[in-house]
């Protein structure tokens, strides 16, 4: 499997070019365009995250129930894929670790890794954030989305992130939700609101937009459904 991405960062699309008999999962719905000869399904799909009950932990996260599945039945199948919403995607390689995801930056990946529901406990709740994100294992490629740019933070102790603003993190790290301002007032005054405490060594991945506070100023904006 050979990944290209273009049109970085606010745009992004990642044409993926598969071998014979190479697989790509991904999100439903983020196909743009590909080779004639490759078969698309809507799975559930099987394994570990799969079934029935692997789509509807899914549906928890935020995600889709469904999965749609590329398959290339000899070398040279390109398919392009997009997010949904403007911003920038990243290439991540699976090896046997496990990355915690933010459920809406989930896009595609090699048919070898797995998705399934991790609990990050109702200290994500009082963030504003789910409390359900995806916990990604295996092996192979992995493709991130973010809303706008999407930047990686080596952390080497502790590294304070705003919760809106986080894409995914390293399960080598352990976090706390607290205040960015030692009061709550100041935090109140600051408009920064509740941030996450990283601590540990790991890396996270940011997003240079909070999609959360762009729906905020944008809704009021919007005429009344009909």
């Amino acid at each position: 499997m050979d990944i290209e991405l273009l049109h970085q960062p606010d745009s992004a699309i990642a044409r993926v070019t598969l071998g014979a008999r190479e697989e790509l999962v991904a999100e439903a719905g983020s196909m743009i365009a590909m080779s004639g000869f490759i078969s698309a399904n809507t799975t559930l799909r099987q394994g570990k995250g799969g079934g029935i009950l692997g789509g509807l932990k899914r549906m928890v996260a935020g995600e889709s129930l469904f999965l749609s599945v590329f398959r290339s039945p000899r070398d040279g199948g390109e398919i392009f894929i997009a997010p949904k919403l403007i911003g920038d995607i990243m290439l991540y390689q699976m090896t046997g670790q496990e990355l915690v995801v933010q459920a809406t930056s989930y896009l595609a990946s090699a048919s070898d890794v797995d998705i399934d529901l991790g609990f990050q406990g109702f200290k994500s709740l009082f963030s504003g954030e789910s409390i359900f994100w995806l916990s990604m294992t295996g092996n192979g490629e992995l493709l991130l989305t973010s809303f706008g740019g999407i930047y990686e933070v080596p952390v080497n102790g502790e590294y304070i992130v705003d919760t809106g603003h986080i894409v995914a993190f390293e399960k080598s790290l352990t976090f706390n939700i607290g205040k960015a301002n030692p009061s709550w007032w100041g935090a109140f005054l600051g408009g920064e609101g509740l941030v996450c405490r990283f601590q540990g060594q790991g890396k996270v991945y940011c997003q240079t937009h909070n999609p959360g506070a762009f729906g905020q100023l944008v809704g009021p904006q919007l005429p009344p459904r009909k």
